[in-house]
């Protein structure tokens, strides 16, 4: 006899199929919640830097480093050409004014001012001797003048003794008017000879003023010329540093050569480079700062120098007050310049996540702060602290700063 098997359920009956079509289903429930869900990434809240936006005083500035400059840099040159025969001051001696540095030999020189010592002493001889003939035809001229002047003399009382004579009756009229005519005629003679001997004289006066200016002349050329062997000698313009010489021991050198430099320490300057994108914002008189052992020195753009060599430009800097106790050529500061006045605004500290979104966006805390949403921002200026948030954020907002490398594309991140 049979026996009738009872029949199974269902759901029995198909459960391959049931649990096929509820792996189907939560496969696209998850996958809707994948794509409806932001992208999240777990963090350890430790391993990220959090900071507030702040409404506080802004100021756009360059944090760029300088180095000390003495205040001026004098270059010294040679007069002469020549070779270096001595090295009086090595590089890095402390000089006074009229300091010798260097000496130069140069033989040519030497006898070129010999020779004209020589012709020197030999204008000194043709002077005396010129001056000794026109003494001579001077006391000439004085004889002959004199002369002259005695014989008007003689002529006037020989014709008023004819007058009287005439007078008197011992002289006939015919006598008297040829003694007249001889009287005007002599008289005239003996005037304009004494005329010419003024004239000689005064000539020779001006010729005797013109010898000694040649002379005086000639003296003056003389000296300067002697004055060459001192140029042999170079010596320090100015108290300083003789920081390079540009000669070495025999070497030949050509006038007006620079052949060394010192450094005026009684100032000094900062140097630094800036980029090329702010040729236009950097202008003299722009304030300036420099911290140091927790102490702000004041300084002031002194020099542009607009030309660009490597996308950069350099400008010097001058302090305004105080300076720091142990400055020295050539060392290093981190120098603030300002490139306009504090002003409020929202700003968030520049922290690497700068670098990495270019300021586009940022991830901004909820109110619990366990989740940080990626939020769209706007900046504007920015110095090496701080960046200028214009939108996208309010004052009080909890903001990553930090490194944005581990995130990926995540639009929250929640922490752990």
């Amino acid at each position: 006899m049979d026996i009738k098997l009872k029949k199974r359920p269902w759901y029995i009956r198909h459960k391959r199929k049931l649990i096929g079509a509820v792996a189907a289903a939560l496969l696209i429930i998850i996958n809707i919640y994948l794509i409806l869900e932001p992208r999240t990434k777990f963090v350890d809240k430790e391993d990220v830097t959090i900071a507030e936006a702040k409404l506080d005083d802004f100021c756009e500035y360059l944090d760029v480093e300088g180095i000390v400059h003495p205040i001026l840099n004098i270059k010294v040159n040679s007069l002469e050409a020549g070779y270096i025969s001595q090295i009086k001051a090595p590089e890095g001696t402390m000089l006074k004014e009229g300091d010798t540095i260097l000496v130069i030999d140069n033989p040519e020189l030497v006898r070129s001012i010999e020779t004209e010592r020589l012709a020197w002493e030999k204008q000194q001889m043709n002077h005396r001797l010129q001056r000794y003939q026109m003494e001579q035809k001077s006391l000439t001229l004085q004889q002959q003048v004199f002369q002259a002047e005695y014989d008007i003399a003689r002529l006037s009382k020989s014709h008023n003794l004819d007058k009287e004579e005439a007078r008197m009756g011992i002289k006939s009229r015919a006598q008297l008017e040829v003694s007249e005519e001889e009287y005007r005629h002599n008289l005239q003679k003996s005037r304009l000879t004494l005329a010419a001997l003024k004239h000689d004289s005064a000539i020779n006066a001006i010729q005797s003023s013109l010898l000694d200016n040649e002379l005086r002349s000639e003296h003056k050329r003389y000296k300067q010329t002697e004055q060459r062997l001192d140029n042999l000698i170079i010596r320090s313009p100015v108290n300083g540093q003789l920081s390079h010489i540009s000669a070495t021991q025999g070497q030949r050198i050509s006038s007006g050569e620079s052949v060394a430099q010192i450094n005026i320490l009684d100032d000094f300057k900062v140097q630094a480079h800036i980029s090329e994108y702010y040729v236009e914002r950097i202008a003299v008189g722009l304030p300036a700062s420099v911290t140091y052992q927790e102490k702000e020195y004041s300084m002031r753009i002194s020099r542009v120098v607009p030309e660009v060599k490597e996308r950069t430009f350099t400008v010097e800097l001058t302090f305004t007050g105080e300076k720091p106790d142990n400055i020295r050529v050539g060392k290093n500061y981190r120098v603030e310049i300002e490139l306009d006045k504090p002003e409020k605004k929202l700003i968030v500290p520049r922290g690497k996540f700068y670098q990495q979104t270019g300021g586009y966006y940022i991830y901004k805390l909820n109110a619990a702060g366990n989740i940080a949403m990626r939020t769209e921002i706007v900046t504007g200026r920015q110095n090496p602290e701080h960046l200028e948030i214009i939108k996208g954020l309010e004052a009080g907002d909890n903001v990553i700063i930090s490194d944005y490398s581990l995130f990926g594309d995540a639009e929250q991140i929640r922490f752990k």
